[in-house]
């Protein structure tokens, strides 16, 4: 299976965003399974988080994007944590995605 496109971006047990710059900083810097609830490659993939506590692994639940809830799981972790800013707004999801606020450089 392909590794995911960089940057990930994860959605916790509170659909809290957090945008890490590629899969192996992710897999590194995320330590409880249990508390991953979805999450997107750059390109919109679904991912999907095996493994144990502290070893994680990341990997494309499928091929084919999902665009739009990508979308509106940001516009939703916005709307929550983010109150006084706006989603990015580009059309172009590469656009979409490099404007998303990263974690851990």
């Amino acid at each position: 299976m392909t590794r995911p496109t960089g940057p990930v971006i994860i959605f916790d047990d509170a659909f809290h965003m957090y945008v890490l710059r590629d899969h192996a900083f992710a897999e590194a810097w995320w330590e409880e399974p249990d508390e991953y609830t979805c999450g997107f490659d750059a390109l919109a993939r679904p991912l999907r988080m095996t493994g144990e506590p502290h070893r994680v692994h990341l990997e494309p639940a499928g091929a084919e994007p999902d665009e739009a809830e990508l979308r509106r799981l940001v516009a939703g972790h916005y709307r929550r944590y983010l109150r006084d800013q706006r989603p990015p707004q580009a059309a172009d999801l590469a656009e979409f995605v490099a404007a998303l606020p990263r974690e851990g450089g």
